[in-house]
């Protein structure tokens, strides 16, 4: 493994892997009333058809083929079928997310938002950095007829400014612990015995399982290790206090990354080079036991179909051995400030995404999205048991799991800190005391903020 760690090359740019995590690729149509595609948000932005809707229509940009336009269109069905039969959606499609974010900084940076459309579908960790950069792309929702009890407060705080709702949520980046229960019982273990217990046992039971079966219990890529972050969540920790990266005076966050070289070490964690290693060579090349991420990493699981019946989904470990939640990855859809119909556009969200069973229904049938509504995850389309997790009701368990998860303190360069503590755990796996490769991460980090 140091062999490995040691020959790799400068870590990337971060941002690629959770776009490729989260669907960020698309392919085909869609068809809900209109739709209109382009393949990129410049094209797509010329079609005035598509960004200027009529009484009973809104335009909206998204991205992926697979997953958010299916939700999108089952949201369309669904208001179209249930509350107005004349309206239409038309949904434009992006090629990934960062079409969208092109978009707005295109408009913002020439102070002309006339062709944005009436909604986009956002990622939730860079909404604030494009609220602050262009305050006056964006309309809040704060009015719309929406139950916000009924939704995760983790999940709320990503699209919240100075205390009023600008998003409404789409999909569920509720992390999930899964683990392959046949290879964990061929070394003497079960679900149970990975429920509720620390890291420190965590690794006993990951060098048992490694010594006896060849397999790490976990991966995380090197190019985009989200395990640190995760974690931190799970105990309620951010890596920023008061807007800074605070990396070495956290004792919590020395001990998490700690933790991470302890795993990495001693053949607990696998630490591929890239996100395909990550999912192509560790995940479907059967090198792992275990998966821990944001849900959205379940249909990577599903590809390899002779493990159907042997997989199941619990909590993450914490330090003390409480249970663990948290999230990562998910995003929410925002009204724009050239919305020629706010009150139809909050209505349409509130009515369907904000809480609207046959939506989420359809959304996890056709496209796998996994509601953030608490009550929508109650129906018996998400009681239903998962073949390929032995008959688990993962879905309702996933919605049930978001509810517990804790906000932490956001930054709008949380890519980047990740960017540098990558570096920081091969670092640390290569020799660097903890300590010292903290510190560099936070410099880094800091100068590019601006900070000296």
């Amino acid at each position: 493994m140091k062999k490995k760690v040691l020959s790799m090359l400068m870590i990337a740019a971060m941002t690629g892997s959770l776009l490729a995590g989260c669907g960020g690729s698309s392919g085909g149509g869609s068809d809900t009333g209109s739709t209109s595609s382009g393949d990129s948000a410049e094209e797509a932005s010329s079609d005035d058809s598509s960004a200027e809707g009529g009484d009973n229509s809104l335009s909206v940009y998204a991205w992926d083929a697979s997953f958010n336009i299916p939700a999108l269109e089952a949201a369309g069905e669904d208001y179209k079928n249930n509350v107005d039969s004349n309206f239409e959606l038309n949904i434009v499609e992006q090629s990934a997310s960062s079409d969208v974010e092109n978009a707005i900084t295109l408009a913002g940076s020439s102070g002309d938002y006339s062709q944005l459309p009436d909604i986009v579908l956002f990622q939730d960790h860079y909404f604030h950095k494009f609220n602050v950069d262009y305050p006056d792309a964006w309309l809040d929702v704060d009015d719309a007829d929406i139950d916000w009890s009924d939704f995760g407060e983790e999940k709320l705080s990503y699209s919240m400014i100075d205390g009023k709702h600008f998003g409404v949520p789409l999909d569920n980046g509720t992390v999930v612990a899964a683990y392959r229960t046949d290879i964990l019982e061929d070394c003497g273990y079960s679900l149970d015995d990975m429920t509720g217990i620390t890291w420190d046992r965590f690794i006993e039971i990951g060098k048992d399982v490694y010594e006896k079966s060849g397999k790490y219990l976990v991966s995380m890529p090197a190019d985009g290790n989200d395990m640190p972050y995760i974690m931190l969540q799970a105990e309620g920790v951010s890596q920023f206090e008061d807007g800074q990266p605070n990396l070495t005076d956290n004792e919590t966050v020395v001990k998490i990354y700690e933790t991470i070289a302890q795993m990495i070490n001693e053949n607990v964690l696998y630490m591929p080079n890239d996100w395909t290693g990550y999912t192509n060579e560790s995940i479907v090349g059967d090198m792992v036991c275990g998966v821990m991420n944001g849900n959205w990493i379940i249909p990577t699981i599903e590809q390899v179909a002779d493990n159907s019946g042997k997989w199941a989904i619990t909590s993450m470990p914490t330090l003390s051995g409480d249970e663990g939640y948290a999230s990562n990855g998910g995003s929410s859809f925002y009204i724009t400030s050239n919305c020629k119909n706010p009150e139809l556009a909050k209505d349409f969200l509130a009515k369907t995404f904000g809480g609207s069973t046959e939506t989420y229904d359809n959304a996890l049938k056709n496209g796998g999205v996994i509601t953030c509504c608490i009550s929508a995850g109650q129906s018996d389309v998400y009681q239903e048991g998962v073949d390929y997790f032995n008959g688990q009701p993962i879905y309702s368990d996933i919605v049930e799991m978001s509810s517990k998860v804790k906000p932490i303190e956001q930054s709008d360069f949380h890519y980047s800190l990740r960017n540098n503590t990558d570096t920081a755990i091969v670092n640390m796996v290569n020799g660097m005391a903890v300590g010292d490769a903290l510190k560099d991460a936070q410099d880094q980090t800091v100068f590019e903020m601006g900070g000296n």
